[in-house]
């Protein structure tokens, strides 16, 4: 396979999905070939689980020991450590294809790499039987750290992205800890910290105030904890990385990417890692100016920008809202029963109130949400994890939880078949089972919101009613709730055009619950959701 114009490894990858290489019935010749050149490139990562059998822990472990690792390298005349850099990146005994932007270098470094280059022989080496590739890519002018990795991502084609400095403050040995996380399914991204009590080199003080004062106005902003925002250790799942605009040239790259990443509701962690910072002297090149930038960037991406994800803006903002989603589950908890199928469980939020229920089957669509719920939840004896599809016919593993009720919350609304999914839903349940749905209600309100997150209808109660009838329920509760929610959506979806629920609107709303309380002594005559209740003869 050769990775653009650098080094070329022998042969053409196997790529194989999701199990390892002997699971296969291969050949022991054909076993030995894959075992030196395959690329296992897993969708998801399996959370390690209770109970796991020998077979699954050695699916596992041969999954995280072969997955490719892309390595961003950005560097800017680092003529003196380069070549030190590429040969510890090198040693790693991780699959990986490194690519090196230089963003204009003016020292030499341009030249180094292109020996490098001319000569792989040199970093192979240094790496031993591990696959590696090595490409270079040079700015004809300086752009900048952020312009230098935007060039690097784009050419990433590994399961997993870091970003590594090319000066010697980041140790390489470390990367094994730094994708574990994401290799046991239970992060998205990763943060190296410095401050986690990892063995660093002291140096400025003024320094460490100033990363501490931005990392905490992020915290601030994002509703994150961490305690390295800047840190240049950044591991993302590769699929993640891509789907984030970016736009800063700079050093904003820290702050604007965890302003994305936060809006996205990605599963982020931290570990911690060691530091050999440089002096001025040595070659340092951030300096005030820059976290003045920076403090710009981490305002400019969290407040007067959209994330390019509205819809996970929009469920990550409503899984906060604590008094809310405890209000909401309140109005549906009298129609509960003991064997529950959630569609569209997202992260969690509603799953966590059925937890002393006798079986939940959690289900999503989107494998970044199936992620979440199996490191969060999949460790419990009465939870399953599965993806399911509302557009395609029920799967047949439904059948064997004889289930009762199907909480579909949220979620009708995305498909544009609604009817035909109501169908399906009847003939899975128990008899005397139950459907509940809670979607959004009233066509007036329909707005720039509902388009952007993937509403095809706003509901009217008689038309919900009719639907679930034709579907073959009897109808037991059809009713309005959130009249106060009402004013805000229309505001924000109909009037100022906006593309997600704003933080604002999102935290008043929870502020208001004891006003939403009052609507059990009345029925609305509208409001922003419809609740609904069908139940199988």
């Amino acid at each position: 396979m050769l990775l653009k114009e650098g080094i070329q490894v022998v042969h053409d990858p196997v790529v194989v999905d999701e199990i390892a290489p002997n699971r296969l019935g291969m050949t022991p010749a054909r076993q030995a070939e894959v075992d030196q050149f395959a690329v296992f490139r897993p969708r998801q990562s399996l959370p390690r689980q209770k109970g796991d059998d020998i077979l699954v822990q050695q699916m596992r472990a041969a999954e995280n020991a072969a997955a490719l690792l892309s390595v961003v390298v950005p560097v800017y005349n680092e003529a003196h450590t380069i070549r030190e850099i590429l040969g510890r990146v090198a040693r790693v005994p991780i699959p990986k294809a490194v690519i090196v932007v230089d963003d204009g270098s003016t020292d030499g470094t341009t030249q180094i790499l292109r020996d490098l280059e001319a000569s792989p022989q040199v970093l192979t080496r240094e790496s031993g039987a591990i696959p590696f590739g090595f490409e270079v890519v040079v700015h004809e002018k300086n752009r900048g750290k952020g312009a230098a990795i935007r060039t690097g991502l784009a050419r990433v084609t590994g399961d997993m992205v870091i970003i590594q400095d090319a000066d010697l403050e980041y140790d390489p040995s470390e990367y094994p800890k730094l994708i574990q996380p994401i290799l046991d399914g239970k992060a998205d991204v990763v943060y190296g910290s410095r401050f986690l009590g990892y063995p660093r080199r002291v140096l400025f003080f003024w320094h460490t105030v100033g990363n501490n004062f931005l990392t905490l106005v992020s915290n601030m902003f994002s509703n994150l904890n961490l305690t390295d925002m800047e840190s240049g250790y950044k591991v993302f799942r590769t699929e993640v990385v891509k789907s984030i605009r970016l736009r800063c040239d700079r050093f904003g790259f820290e702050p604007e990417i965890t302003a994305k990443i936060a809006r996205g509701g990605w599963r982020i962690y931290e570990v911690p890692i060691s530091y050999a910072g440089r002096t001025y002297a040595e070659g340092k090149k951030i300096n005030w100016k820059d976290g003045v930038g920076a403090l710009w960037t981490i305002i400019r991406f969290n407040l007067l920008t959209e994330g390019a994800d509205h819809a996970a803006t929009t469920l990550q903002r409503v899984s906060q809202l604590s008094r809310y989603n405890a209000w909401l589950y309140e109005q549906i908890s009298p129609f509960v029963g003991r064997r529950i199928l959630e569609v569209g469980a997202g992260l969690g939020t509603m799953t966590r109130y059925l937890l002393d229920r006798e079986q939940v089957v959690a289900s999503d669509i989107d494998p970044r949400y199936l992620d979440a719920l199996r490191a969060t939840l999949g460790s419990r004896h009465n939870v399953v994890v599965q993806q399911l599809d509302l557009n395609a016919p029920v799967p047949g593993w439904v059948a064997k939880y004889s289930l009762d009720t199907i909480m579909c919350l949220n979620v009708l609304e995305h498909i544009e078949d609604d009817e035909a999914v109501l169908r399906r839903l009847h003939d899975a349940l128990s008899p005397h089972g139950r459907v509940l749905l809670i979607v959004p209600a009233m066509r007036m309100l329909y707005g720039t919101i509902d388009e952007t997150i993937g509403h095809f209808r706003r509901y009217e109660r008689d038309e919900l009613s009719a639907k679930l009838r034709r579907a073959g329920f009897l109808v037991e509760e059809a009713r309005y709730i959130n009249l106060i929610g009402v004013p805000g959506w229309f505001l924000n979806g109909r009037l100022l055009r906006r593309k997600s629920v704003p933080g604002l609107q999102a935290r008043l709303n929870d502020l208001l619950v004891p006003v939403l309380r009052l609507e059990r002594h009345f029925r609305p005559s509208f409001g922003m959701s419809l609740l609904a209740v069908g139940r199988k003869g």
